[in-house]
C-alpha cells in the first residue's frame, strides 16, 4: 500500500509547484482586442513627419499593419485607398504601418499602387509588437474614445458597404480630421 501513494504524493507536489509558479509569474498583458485601450505609439512617416496615435484622439482612426513582401496586404491597399478617399473629407483616419526595414521598398510600393493615406514605419517592429501583431495584414478599427472597435485579421474589402457603413456610422460621434 505504500508504493501506490508514494507517486500520488510525488504527482500532488509536482501539480502544487507549477500551480504556484503560474501564480507568481508576471501575468501577460490582456490582448489587444474589442475594448481594449488602443496602445500610444509614435512613428516617422514615409514623408518624415512624426505621427503621434494621441494626435487622432476623438477620431476614428484604421491602424493597418503590414508588408511589402506580404501579397494579401497588396491585395487590399486598392480597397483600403479606395475607402480612405471615400470617407477622408467626413473625418476617418487611416494608419498604415509597415514594418519593412528597407524605407526605399515602402516608398516604391506606395507610388506603384498610388496611395495617398500616411504610412509610417515600424522597421524594429516594436508598435506590432505591442499591438500584438505577428499575422499580415492586422488592421485595428480605433473610435473616438481611443478604445478598440474591432481586431481584423487577414486581408479585407475595406470599401465593401458593410465596413463604410460601419465607419459612417462612428463619424457621426467624432471630431473632424486634423489638417494634412
Amino acid at each position: 500500500m505504500k508504493r501506490g501513494v508514494g507517486p500520488w504524493l510525488i504527482a500532488a507536489g509536482v501539480s502544487a509547484a507549477a500551480a504556484f509558479a503560474l501564480w507568481m509569474a508576471p501575468s501577460a498583458p490582456p490582448a489587444v482586442g474589442r475594448g481594449s485601450v488602443a496602445p500610444a505609439f509614435e512613428l516617422s512617416s514615409l514623408d518624415g513627419d512624426r505621427v503621434a496615435l494621441e494626435g487622432f484622439a476623438g477620431r476614428v482612426v484604421l491602424v493597418n499593419f503590414w508588408a511589402t513582401w506580404c501579397k494579401p496586404c497588396e491585395e487590399e491597399m486598392p480597397a483600403m485607398e479606395r475607402l480612405y478617399r471615400t470617407l477622408r473629407n467626413d473625418g476617418f483616419n487611416l494608419l498604415a504601418v509597415s514594418v519593412d526595414t528597407d524605407v526605399s521598398d515602402v516608398a516604391r510600393f506606395r507610388d506603384r499602387l498610388g496611395l495617398s493615406f500616411p504610412i509610417l514605419l515600424d522597421p524594429t517592429q516594436v508598435t506590432a509588437r505591442r499591438y500584438q501583431t505577428f499575422k499580415f495584414p492586422e488592421s485595428l478599427l480605433i473610435g473616438p474614445d481611443g478604445l478598440v472597435i474591432e481586431r481584423y485579421i487577414g486581408s479585407k474589402d475595406w470599401d465593401a458597404p458593410a465596413y463604410v457603413k460601419r465607419i459612417r456610422r462612428l463619424l457621426g460621434r467624432t471630431l473632424p480630421s486634423p489638417p494634412a
